[in-house]
This record gives structure tokens, sequence and C-alpha cells, in this order.
């Protein structure tokens, strides 16, 4: 093989590192040149008027018997007319929170987003573009957690078009595209994080919703980029476990709250003891050996540890007896 057969280094082929897979762009949007629609109405409206009288002074020269001028009026006017009805379709209303994208024989010129009356060329087709505030609320979905329990959740995405080229010609509906992808992000959130975190350092679906949520809203954003679509914010609206086990998830929720109360209802009665037992002995009123602060002790920590009232039992005899 010769040094010019030498393939090419399979590295230049490839895409830059991070980008694989991602769509690129056809383009960007740009503003699309337009004048005031306002001026263009007034000269389409004399355009018509003056056409009309051009029209109806041919007719009557030609009816006085001056055919040649007035043909030449009747033509000029009719002309006249189709100009300005020609002038007139360029014409393009815009109302607030919305945009227009400007085809020219079917190539991209530009994005009108000035509001009002605007004229542009009018062999150009304008398609009509919303670029207002939207939301978008996926249905509950049912999917397994990092620790593989089925969880219920569900997320209202607060979006709104950005790029109006990208929304029109990189994706075929862009409001389908960004309900595809916020399902998707929603789903890959949830299988990544558990509902209820074993350790205090771990993220958790229900313990960390506003770390977790500004986790949907940057996959979010990664992924609806390409359609010229911004994220604006992002909500969790429902989030439980599944049915079939929700009452057992119930259960060990609440042994693990009795667990927590009882801790620190025990480090509370030990506190309690201990300065109880530090105040008899620094004010010396009663002398206790070992064995009566040991029995002191259980009696307390029966009464402040106990879930029931305590049933006192009075000891006529010796402690000893």
């Amino acid at each position: 093989m010769s040094v010019n057969d030498t393939p090419a280094d399979s590295n230049e082929a490839r895409p830059p590192a991070g980008q694989a897979g991602k769509p690129q762009s056809p383009v960007a949007e740009v503003a699309a040149h337009s004048i005031h629609g306002g001026l263009a109405l007034l000269v389409g409206l004399l355009g018509v008027l003056i056409s009309i009288a051009m029209v109806i002074s041919g007719g009557i020269l030609a009816n006085g018997g001056t055919t040649a001028g007035g043909a030449v009026l009747i033509v000029v006017g009719v002309l006249l007319l189709i100009g300005s009805v020609f002038l007139t379709a360029g014409l393009n209303m815009v109302a607030p929170g919305e945009a227009r994208v400007v085809q020219l024989f079917g190539r991209y010129t530009g994005t009108i987003r000035t509001d009002g009356l605007r004229w542009v060329n009018p062999l150009t087709s304008r398609s009509k573009i919303s670029t207002r505030v939207r939301n978008h609320e996926t249905a509950v979905l049912k999917v397994n957690d990092a620790y593989g329990n089925p969880i219920e959740l569900a997320a209202v995405v607060v979006w709104q078009v950005k790029d109006t080229a990208q929304a029109t010609f990189s994706v075929d509906d862009y409001v389908e595209f960004v309900s595809t992808q916020t399902e998707a992000a929603v789903r890959h959130i949830a299988i990544e994080y558990p509902y209820d975190a074993h350790e205090a350092s771990e993220l958790s679906l229900r313990g960390n919703a506003e770390e977790i949520t500004e986790k949907l809203a940057e996959e979010l954003t990664q992924r609806v980029s390409a359609a010229g679509v911004a994220i604006v914010e992002s909500r969790f609206t429902h989030l439980a476990y599944a049915p079939e086990i929700a009452s057992a998830m119930l259960q060990r929720q609440q042994a693990g709250a009795v667990v927590a109360a009882r801790q620190q209802i025990v480090e509370g009665a030990c506190g309690m003891v201990e300065d109880a037992l530090a105040r008899i002995t620094a004010q010396d009123f009663v002398v206790l050996d070992e064995e009566r602060k040991a029995s002191m002790v259980s009696n307390l920590l029966v009464v402040l540890c106990g879930d029931r009232s305590p049933q006192p039992v009075m000891n006529t005899s010796s402690l000893y007896q």
C-alpha cells in the first residue's frame, strides 16, 4: 500500500468529546429584514385608489373617442392595482408573545419578533410560532428508584421557545419533542436516586426535592437545547411509592420514626437522671450507695422512657427487703 493510500486518522472523523449523539442545529435565529407596516399599507391603499381612478378615467376616454389613451390608462391602472395588491400581501400582524419565521423559496431568511404591523418581501412565506411561556405536566409515571423500589412520580415543566429557527427546522414538532424529552428526563432522574436515602449524606427524591429538581432542570435544558427551547422551571407534582409496596414502606417509615423518637427520649432521660444524681450528691441531703443509685436510676429510666403512665409501688419496709 502506498503512502497516499494510508487511511486518515480515525480521530479526525469522530465528533468532539461530549458531543457524540447530540443533534446539531442546521440554522440559528436571525432578525428578518422588515419595515413598519403602516407605510406599506398607506402606499398600497394609495396605489389601489389611483389604479381605480386610472381605470375609470381610461374608460371615460375610451367612450369619448380617445381609444388609445383610454386603453393605456386602463392597462396601467390594472397593472398598478395588481402591484398594490401584491404589495399588501407582504403585511403581517405580529401579536405580543408571537413571532413569524420568514422563508424565501424554502430558505430561512430571518424571524420577525417586533409586534405590530410589519411588512416583508411578499414572495416570502411566514409561519407563526408562539414565544409565550408554557406549562407541560407529565402523566403519573411508574418507575423503579435507585434501590429498585417501584415509585410513582409526575412533574411539571415551564418552558419557552428561545430560538424560533431551531424550533421550526431542527425538530418535526417542538411541542411533542419537549413532551417526550421531559418524560425521558423524569424517568432518568427517578432511577438515579432513591425515594428515601438510607444514609444522611445521600440524596433522595423525598428528602432533597430542591437539589433533585435543579438536576432535572439541568438535564432537561441539555435535552431540549437542540429544539431552541429554554427551561424556566421544573417541579415534581406527585411523588409516592407504588400501591403494591406503599403499606410496607409506610410501616418502615413508622418504625424509623419510632426508633428516632425512642432514641431522643433515652438521651433526654439519661440527661435528666444524670442531673438528678448530681444535684442529690451536691446538696448531700441523702446518702446513696451504689446499689441505691442503681435502683434509683432504674426507676427513673422506667418512668421517663415508658410509653405508659407508671404504677407506683409503695415499699413499707427497708430498701433491702
